[in-house]
């Protein structure tokens, strides 16, 4: 999808707000706004499945490492 640039003003507290919840968010401001406004237009659904697969992406590796370490310890509980 093609992107379109908009310039909005906002007071400065609210421009913290918005630098300081996307910096918490891992994520851009531009990005922050964008799922804001898409929320607030009914695309929860969507800005939910593309946070969780961005959180999978993200942590991946540590699951694997996670569950495949139990699922070993498992097994040889199991034969023993």
């Amino acid at each position: 999808m093609a992107k379109t640039q908009l310039n909005v003003r906002v007071d400065e507290g609210t421009a913290r707000a918005a630098r300081e919840r996307a910096l918490a968010r891992g994520m851009s401001v531009n990005r922050y706004i964008e799922e804001l406004v898409r929320q607030d237009t009914g695309e929860v659904g969507h800005t939910f499945v593309e946070a969780a697969a961005d959180f999978m992406k993200q942590y991946e590796s540590v699951f694997a490492e996670e569950f495949d370490t139990e699922r070993a310890s498992g097994r040889s509980e199991g034969r023993r």
